[in-house]
């Protein structure tokens, strides 16, 4: 078994989408705001690439997927998780448990709570019953708090094709 960490935070800027957890939230909900990146800057998503990739001993997202990279300008989210889930296959393991946490003041997310829940479970072809999504604000503190932009966090746990974790 191997567990890994990731953690993200974007700047909210006008004129972009907002996604999060593969799911575009509408530019009402979103005042037109969205996270600054070289990808489409789901915040969420990269998090669990990242702790995907710590679990593995392969680094971060930045050494995969370089924001020098071009051919990576405006690529969606979801396609690096892709590709992280095809190393961790290939490695020989699968994911065991997802936990996430994104923070944010605004916008609102906990409607978008289930679906961003699916999506990674279906990205990481992992049971939805392995993979949780939290959703939460920092009550006004701190950056988040004025919603300047949007933070993730996300701990995995890997165990090898052939385990037998609870739920499988």
């Amino acid at each position: 078994m191997r567990v890994g960490q990731g953690f993200d935070a974007h700047r909210l800027v006008p004129d972009r989408r907002l996604v999060l957890g593969g799911v575009e939230l509408p530019s009402q909900e979103t005042g037109d705001r969205g996270l600054e990146g070289h990808s489409d800057g789901d915040a969420l998503l990269h998090a669990v690439a990242d702790a995907v990739l710590g679990a593995l001993g392969e680094g971060d997202l930045g050494r995969h997927f370089p924001s020098s990279d071009p051919a990576l300008e405006g690529i969606a989210s979801s396609r690096l998780v892709e590709r992280v889930v095809e190393m961790m296959s290939a490695a020989g393991f699968r994911v065991a448990n997802l936990d996430a946490t994104v923070i944010a003041q605004a916008p609102r997310l906990a409607p978008h709570q289930p679906k961003m829940r699916e999506n990674l479970a279906a990205l990481l072809d992992a049971p939805l019953e392995r993979v949780n999504v939290k959703v939460t604000s920092t009550d006004g503190l701190g950056a988040f708090g004025r919603t300047e932009g949007i933070a993730a966090l996300a701990t995995v746990l890997l165990e090898p094709l052939g385990g037998s974790g609870a739920g499988g």
